[in-house]
Formats: C-alpha cells, sequence, structure tokens
C-alpha cells in the first residue's frame, strides 16, 4: 500500500529526515514511534507533500508519489488525522464532516454521515454542537471521522491520542481495531506502547530522521527493555 525508502526532507537549511524508511501493506495497522522531534510529523508531512521531500521515494499502491502537492495525494486515497486535530470551531460536527466529504479512489463510497456516527455514536449526540464547544476527545472523534469521510484507503494518525483520558484512549483504541478488521490501512504515531502492541501488526521506530528499529509486535515485546531504553524512553 505504502512504501517509504530513502526519504530525505527539511526545513529551511535544517534537514529533519536522512534516509527515512518504512512499509505498510493493504489492511496493515502499523506504528511509527520515537521520542519528541526525532521526525515523526516530518515523515507523515512528507508523505502527503506538506513538507516536500528532498530526496527519496514515496510510493502508493505502485505509485510514485514524492513531489505531487497534497491535493492530488489525498485524492489518491490517503487520509490524515492530524496532530492537535484542526476541526473547524465555527462549524457544527455535521458540517465539520460533510465540509470534506467525498467519495474515495474508484468510486468508494463505503464512509457517509451513518456509517462515522455508527462508529462513534457520540459525535451523533453532538451533531449540532460547533467544533469549538467540544472535549478534546470529541474532537478526536471528530477529526477521525472528517477523515473517513475521504473514503481513504490509507489513514495516517498522528498523535492519535495525545492529551487523552483513559477512557477516551480506550475508545480510540477500540475504533482503530475496527478499522482495521474492516481492511482499512493505517499508519499510526502515539507514545502509548502496550496498546499500540496489542493493535498493530509491525512496527517503526524512528531517531533523528532516521528508522533505527523495525519489527512485529513478538519483535518489540522479546527486545522491549532495549528499545525503550535506547530510543523511547524520556
Amino acid at each position: 500500500m505504502l512504501e517509504v525508502q530513502g526519504l530525505q526532507a527539511a526545513y529551511g537549511d535544517s534537514q529533519v529526515l536522512f534516509g527515512m524508511r518504512l512499509a505498510v501493506g493493504a489492511g496493515e495497522l502499523v506504528t511509527l514511534m520515537g521520542r519528541n522531534g526525532m521526525g515523526k510529523t516530518t515523515t507523515v508531512r512528507a508523505i502527503l507533500g506538506l513538507t516536500p521531500p528532498t530526496a527519496g521515494s514515496v510510493r502508493f499502491r505502485g505509485r510514485e508519489i514524492a513531489g505531487q502537492p497534497p491535493h492530488r495525494i489525498a485524492r489518491l486515497g490517503i487520509g490524515l488525522v492530524p496532530e492537535g486535530r484542526h476541526v473547524f470551531p465555527r462549524l457544527t460536527v455535521r458540517e465539520n464532516l460533510v465540509a470534506t466529504a467525498r467519495t474515495g479512489p474508484e468510486g468508494r463510497r463505503s464512509w457517509n454521515l451513518g456509517a462515522v456516527y455508527d462508529l462513534f455514536p457520540r459525535l451523533a449526540e453532538r451533531s449540532n454542537a460547533m467544533g469549538g464547544q467540544l472535549s478534546g476527545g470529541e474532537q478526536q472523534m471528530l477529526a477521525i471521522g472528517r477523515a473517513l469521510m475521504t473514503n481513504p484507503l490509507l489513514l495516517l494518525l498522528d498523535e492519535a491520542t495525545e492529551g487523552l483520558a483513559p477512557l477516551i484512549r480506550q475508545e480510540i483504541w477500540r475504533s482503530l481495531a475496527r478499522l482495521k478488521g474492516e481492511g482499512l490501512a493505517i499508519l499510526l504515531i502515539d507514545k502509548h506502547v502496550e496498546p499500540l502492541l496489542d493493535l498493530a501488526d509491525r512496527h517503526f521506530v524512528v531517531e533523528k530522521g532516521r528508522c533505527v528499529w523495525q519489527g512485529t509486535s513478538a519483535d518489540f515485546r522479546s527486545e522491549a527493555g532495549r528499545i525503550q531504553q535506547r530510543w523511547l524512553g524520556v
């Protein structure tokens, strides 16, 4: 579904990615882990063309997309749930969802208002509330729902449960498990390692703009102490 090789990216004269690599297969949930400031968000931005890569390859469904504008990349079937949610505060929940709704590649229409409300019943209850009136957890549900309304083949989530209460985090995990079960490919950034090991197929660990470790959840558990100490611990 997605293959990244040798990806480099910079902000002005400050290079952030130094040959980043990762891959997400069809129907897989894959995580991108690492300390703050190591290049996880920049990797997502580079995949989507929001931070244009300076070198390397990004292939989506076998097609090279590096260097294309973000709107074209999105229309190929990649949805984004950005860090910080960025819901429209002066639009209602319903308006937030329909504002960017579209059919997916090849006319896919799996996600509509009813499907999103079924995944997140709380959004149905708050359908007429303004985005700015929602709690952090509700805003995250809305951001996920908004991305799903574009009917993506691949969903990118940056800091999926950042700052959320434990019960809300569990609800987000359940929704992602359901999406994975329905065959949606997912690339996920989050700091809560244990739930990720139960949820994900594979993991990539980032250090200073490079992938320094990759493996399955079983591989991670067998090396958890070393990985946590070297690359994830504060």
